[in-house]
């Protein structure tokens, strides 16, 4: 049998694909609102990773650099009118053209639904599975969202349109270290960190091909592409976008936008980029000192330096918090997301009375659906404790840098449930029954004996990035630690099938 990356080679050899679909054009408003920041961006951008955040100063670069309103004129910038007008350029894509060639490929490298595998035959027959000692309870809602996998195959189609072309990528199409793998496999070039800590875009050169990921880019980095004339395609996720419109409409009123999220994460550094005046809080704690100082004031200084890498450049707490909007990271738990939204509110309520609350507060509901499914199916899971249904541990797979998936892994031991999140099988021993696994706030952990002998009930669920061939891996490791003479499960045809994607926003 031809091997992956013979295949791999084979595929890009052959003729191109269509070119996928591009957005429809359109013509943006004219810029109305005054620059938050006079630094220009220069050629190195900043990026952040969630799991290795940079220093203080770095980071405040990052966030002053998103936070850039001035063209290149030095007059205001639109974001919104920007980005809209990248539909007229004809070197701009945001839908992926549905090749098959393309899907196919993506079947093969295990980086797409299951349609055969142990996934979509314990999808068939009600999300459960018995293997020997082994009962499965798969999370009704799990894995690849639809934005991500359609991010996954905008970058493949990408591949096949373009094969004599040079293609980058900004950052990691998703949070999954095998989808990433396989891109470089296929020869995307992905845009690095330089010396200084900034990304490196010098690489990328005039009519080449570069990808934006689900997480969607900042405007910055967009403007520099446009004027560096390459081709785009842009897999940002519907609802990243959809954000990235609350907080410009936040600042086109002129309130400032608190969203809810991982000031280092680059959707967040992405969001905050469309935004004006911005402040970022990672929970409900840091929301209720917030809403502490905009009732009873403070200690300037301590909120400053409390805020440094969460802010827009120049944030008077004292002016910045009279008008404010809610948005949040597409990742962030539902409950605590809409639990900050509702203290936003009570808190311009009480200070300024219902009389004025609609000029003082803005909200929009811009919670992921996926996210939300996928932790509502883990409260199930969880949920029958009590009861002969409830589980003896749960199973969390996906990227260690997946915000997504911190929090389902978060939900297992806020239940005192075992709960050992994996972002792969590599990650299991089947020899010494041992696994490297990671709590929800970071810390990396090996735990021996973690399958207890004879029968247990064990709960099954994966981040938003993670493809199910990652879960059916892991799966499989599992019975051969309970059943030396295991040999695998028989891919059938099922029922299961990828459900092509439509238009959006």
């Amino acid at each position: 049998m031809q091997s992956a990356a013979c295949a791999t080679r084979s595929w890009l050899a052959g003729s191109p694909a269509p070119a996928p679909a591009g957005g429809s054009s359109g013509s943006g408003r004219a810029p109305r609102r005054a620059a938050a920041a006079t630094r220009r961006l220069p050629l190195r951008v900043a990026a952040a990773a969630e799991v290795q955040q940079p220093s203080s100063s770095s980071a405040k670069e990052v966030l002053e650099r998103a936070a850039d309103r001035t063209g290149a004129d030095g007059a205001a910038f639109d974001p919104r009118a920007f980005r809209r007008s990248l539909n007229s350029t004809g070197r701009y894509t945001r839908k992926p053209s549905n090749d098959p060639d393309s899907l196919s490929l993506m079947e093969e490298h295990g980086v797409g639904y299951s349609t055969a595998g142990l996934v979509a035959q314990m999808r068939e027959q009600g999300y459960a599975w018995r293997q020997g000692d082994v009962n499965v309870k798969l999370a009704e809602a799990y894995g690849f969202c639809w934005g991500v996998e359609r991010a996954v195959q905008m970058a493949y189609e990408a591949r096949r349109a373009y094969p004599g072309q040079r293609l980058h990528i900004t950052n990691e199409i998703i949070h999954n270290p095998s989808v990433n793998q396989r891109l470089k496999e296929m020869d995307v070039q992905f845009i690095d960190e330089g010396a200084d800590g900034g990304k490196d875009f010098s690489g990328v050169k005039e009519g080449e091909v570069v990808i934006l990921p689900a997480f969607g880019a900042s405007v910055q980095e967009m403007r520099l592409l446009n004027d560096r004339n390459v081709q785009i395609v842009d897999t940002t996720c519907p609802w990243v976008s959809k954000v990235w419109n609350a907080v410009d409409n936040q600042a086109r009123k002129g309130h400032t936008s608190i969203i809810h999220g991982k000031w280092a994460h680059e959707e967040t550094i992405a969001t905050a980029s469309f935004a004006g005046t911005y402040l970022i809080v990672k929970d409900l704690k840091e929301a209720q000192y917030v809403c502490d100082y905009i009732m009873h004031g403070g200690d300037r200084a301590e909120f400053l330096a409390k805020f440094e890498n969460a802010m827009s450049a120049g944030f008077d707490p004292e002016q910045d918090l009279q008008r404010i909007g809610m948005a949040n990271q597409t990742t962030m738990l539902k409950g605590e997301t809409e639990a900050i939204g509702k203290l936003l509110e009570k808190t311009q309520l009480q200070k300024y009375g219902p009389g004025e609350l609609s000029q003082r507060f803005m909200i929009m509901d811009t919670i992921c659906d996926a996210t939300q499914e996928r932790q509502d199916a883990v409260y199930k899971l969880v949920g029958q404790q009590s009861t002969p249904e409830g589980i003896d541990m749960m199973l969390v797979v996906g990227g260690f840098n997946s915000s997504n998936t911190s929090h389902l892994q978060e939900i297992g031991e806020m239940k005192g449930i075992p709960s050992f999140w994996v972002d792969s099988a590599a990650r299991i021993d089947v020899g010494a029954n041992k696994v490297t696994h990671k709590l929800a706030h970071g810390e990396l952990v090996e735990t021996e004996n973690w399958l207890p002998e004879g029968p247990i009930t064990l709960g099954v669920t994966s981040g938003a990035s993670t493809p199910d061939k990652a879960v059916e891996d892991v799966l499989d490791r599992v019975f051969r630690i309970k059943d030396p003479s295991f040999t695998g499960i028989t891919p059938r045809k099922t029922s299961v099938q990828k459900a092509a994607h439509g238009e959006e926003e």
